[in-house]
């Protein structure tokens, strides 16, 4: 057994070594990636499965009859620390970060074997602290939940305006394809409206708030198309139409995430459990979104990017000066800016740690069964606001210009 042992901790110290040394600067990225997806799988598997050691942690288990959920919750929140506190520091070492001169620039590329011991070691040293730790940090969690949500949403408007940059810049094709996305996009998000209330407004029921909001996500896409198409706004029916697609995913994920017993939740009032199935599609959902702030991250045109960053939109001079005793400045202004802000980047990673404990968790709730992901009216209420503040951000991005005409918008 002992002999069984030391092999399967050889192979597994071989492959980490073998992954460790393949990545290369251009998937360093999708390697955040992968550890943050796996601290994602630790969180699920033990949130289902430690109860019983962490019934036996004395700093842990302080009282008796604590509710399973309780040592769910702090099974989800420590490891969410652990990934927190990782991405955190990293954060922290890479400010200031400009080209790739700079030894941190190899240090957010390198020294994987190191990365991956330093993030066991945190998630480890978590399961030692005491639960008032925790509890400050689920406290905190809800409003770096938050800010990630708002993070994206800015992420999302930034994409949207240089997608419909980029082709309104390009010969008339461009035009046609814009003006058929964007009709698409709204035929989507009225109809997928309409469907919403099939399903969470039911006959023989009074779903008065689920009515409010779904009404109030179809004048919000009227509204977008209004203002953006007006005379005085320099505006574009493509990002409105992309918004309101979005809007309208947030009006359903908010009602799914009504509790399973609620009258008016008829896509789900049936279901007395979830599905291996379901929890495996919460899970990639929450994995795509945040992967994709991420990733965005690193391409964003406006506030992602450091000022000598090529994506900044810096200038350079006209004139280069040729005299030989500048070598070493020129030796300097030849360095390679980094493309994206590496402090950024990971600070995406730690917001998106506190977001996705908070889903697993239920935003710290024990009001719903804890066989279900992301339900229960924080969650409803929290896609609902964030639906709303996407729409004030992107209403504020029109006429913004028009209020302030002084400042310049990027």
């Amino acid at each position: 057994m002992s002999c069984l042992a030391s092999c399967c901790a050889s192979l597994t110290c071989g492959l980490c070594t073998s992954v460790a040394s393949g990545i290369t600067k251009r998937s360093a990225r999708i390697a955040y990636c992968g550890l943050f997806g796996v601290s994602l799988i630790l969180s699920w598997v033990l949130r289902e499965v430690a109860t019983p050691l962490l019934k036996h942690l004395s700093w842990i288990n302080t009282s008796d009859n604590l509710p399973k959920e309780f040592f769910q919750i702090q099974a989800v929140l420590r490891v969410s620390l652990g990934n927190f506190l990782f991405f955190g520091i990293l954060a922290l070492i890479m400010i200031g970060v400009k080209d790739q001169n700079d030894r941190r620039d190899s240090w957010h590329h390198g020294g994987w074997i190191a990365k991956m011991l330093i993030w066991a070691l945190l998630t480890i040293l978590m399961f030692f602290l005491p639960n008032v730790i925790i509890t400050i940090y689920g406290i905190l969690s809800k409003f770096g939940a938050g800010l990630f949500l708002l993070v994206q949403v800015i992420i999302l408007l930034d994409a949207t305006h240089s997608w419909n940059d980029s082709w309104v810049a390009k010969d008339e094709q461009k035009y046609v394809a814009l003006l058929v996305i964007s009709v698409v996009c709204y035929l989507a998000a009225f109809t997928f409206s309409g469907i919403l209330f099939i399903w969470f407004n039911p006959s023989g029921h009074d779903c008065g708030l689920n009515v409010f909001f779904i009404v109030m996500t179809l004048i919000l896409a009227f509204a977008f198309a209004v203002i953006a198409l007006h005379p005085k706004v320099n505006g574009s029916l493509l990002p409105a139409s992309v918004v309101s697609v979005y809007c309208a995913y947030l009006c359903y994920t908010g009602l799914s995430s009504e509790p399973r017993g609620y009258e008016c939740n008829g896509l789900h009032k049936k279901a007395k459990a979830v599905t291996t199935s379901t929890l495996v599609l919460g899970m990639l959902t929450t994995v795509l979104s945040v992967l994709y702030s991420a990733l965005r991250a690193g391409s964003s045109t406006t506030f992602l990017s450091p000022p000598s960053s090529p994506r900044a939109g810096g200038t350079t001079p006209l004139l280069k000066s040729d005299d030989p005793e500048s070598g070493k400045e020129k030796k300097e202004a030849e360095a390679r800016p980094v493309s994206y802000s590496y402090t950024f980047f990971h600070l995406i990673f730690a917001l998106a740690s506190m977001y996705s404990a908070m889903l697993l968790s239920g935003w710290t709730s024990s009001s719903e069964s804890s066989d279900y992901i992301d339900v229960g009216w924080t969650s409803v209420w929290v896609r609902i606001c964030t639906e709303w503040v996407t729409a004030a951000l992107y209403v504020w991005s029109l006429v913004a210009p028009l209020i302030l005409p002084d400042r310049e918008f990027y």
